[in-house]
């Protein structure tokens, strides 16, 4: 099929189509790691309906996903699962700290656990709560989709 000159055609500069694309399909990884993946996978119930923003599809590999939403505590045994799971992950990739103790350790304050994910990995976005509401997490990924969209790459502490 040939263009002819009377045809209308679109013209946008490469990065503005590509940040919009990266805000537009946002892949989460199933990385549920204790209580909060409950409230981590109601987000795609029909009640949530997080395919309104493109990000419906849990994947199970990460060299198909470009989020890793970490929910819940993070044993030093996972860590260096975590690690390799994040390295294995294409580029641009984020990361969401969900819950007290992916943030920092929540009750758990002993030899086994993390003090915190972003202690192995850059953190995007940070959920509070004990677990935080499907809603915290949906406007996480809001505020994470704004951080993309403006070409940037900074901590947010979301609170929905």
């Amino acid at each position: 099929m040939e263009m002819s000159p009377q045809q209308p055609f679109i013209t946008t500069k490469l990065d503005e189509f590509t940040k919009w694309a990266q805000t537009s399909a946002i892949w989460p990884m199933t990385m549920g790691l204790a209580c909060c993946a409950i409230e981590m996978m109601s987000i795609v119930s029909p009640r949530y309906d997080t395919s309104r923003f493109g990000a419906e599809v849990f994947r199970s590999s990460p060299r198909q996903s470009d989020l890793m939403i970490v929910s819940g505590r993070v044993a030093n045994k996972m860590a260096p699962i975590l690690r390799q799971l994040y390295d294995q992950m294409p580029d641009p990739k984020w990361v969401i700290s969900m819950g007290a103790c992916a943030s920092s350790g929540g009750i758990f304050d002993n030899y086994a656990v993390l003090p915190g994910v972003d202690s192995i990995l850059p953190v995007d976005v940070y959920v509070p709560g004990c677990p935080p509401s499907p809603d915290a997490l949906i406007y996480a990924l809001m505020q994470l989709r704004r951080e993309i969209a403006a070409g940037g790459k900074a901590n947010v502490l979301a609170r929905g």
